[in-house]
């Protein structure tokens, strides 16, 4: 029998779990348009090292019931990001990997996904594996990247050091004042 050519922007997802297949390449990072729109301003894309990939079809035979349809998705990157702490760039190691349990439709997908650890999707005729890479990398970024230590010392913000100054001979109005007028009927002062 002929082996099947696979392609990942377009992916025949039933016959490459059914065919057990393995994909895996590497793409540059600034290929991948919303995961490279993540960077520190400092450090764009381009200078990223690859996304590395691999997509992994899996048949789960079970007793009395056709064989359940399996995808493991991995894929690896590294990626320049702002620190929340000091602003400037930071880089993090990302390393995904999860698992799709593929089903006949999208009410049997909502049904057994609310109680799986893994996700459950309708079967798709075709399937763009690149834009579910990227989905896979984003939700890997961390939520607050910053460096363990800072490069740089931590600098109070020019706001408040303005606002020490102003406020150094004169006493600041109250805001909740003019509310309490205003409720109280008069006139705000």
């Amino acid at each position: 029998m002929k082996k099947r050519a696979f392609v990942p922007e377009k992916l025949d997802v039933e016959n490459f779990i059914k065919d057990e297949a393995i994909l895996e390449g590497e793409w540059p990072a600034s290929g991948l348009a919303r995961f490279a729109a993540s960077a520190a301003p400092e450090r764009p894309a381009d200078g990223w090292p690859p996304v590395r990939w691999r997509l992994q079809g899996q048949l789960r035979e079970q007793r009395r019931a056709d064989p359940q349809l399996w995808l493991q998705v991995e894929a690896r990157g590294g990626v320049w990001l702002t620190c929340q702490r000091c602003l400037q760039p930071v880089e993090e190691s990302l390393d995904a990997s999860r698992w799709f349990q593929f089903v006949g439709s999208e009410d049997e997908a909502a049904s057994l996904d609310a109680d799986s650890e893994d996700d459950v999707l309708a079967l798709p005729r075709h399937l763009d594996a690149r834009e579910l890479i990227e989905d896979e990398l984003l939700l890997a970024l961390p939520l607050v990247p910053r460096h363990e230590t800072c490069p740089e010392p931590l600098r109070a913000p020019a706001v408040e050091a303005a606002d020490e100054d102003a406020g150094a001979g004169e006493a600041r109005p109250n805001p909740f004042a003019k509310l309490a007028a205003l409720k109280k009927g008069g006139p705000p002062q």
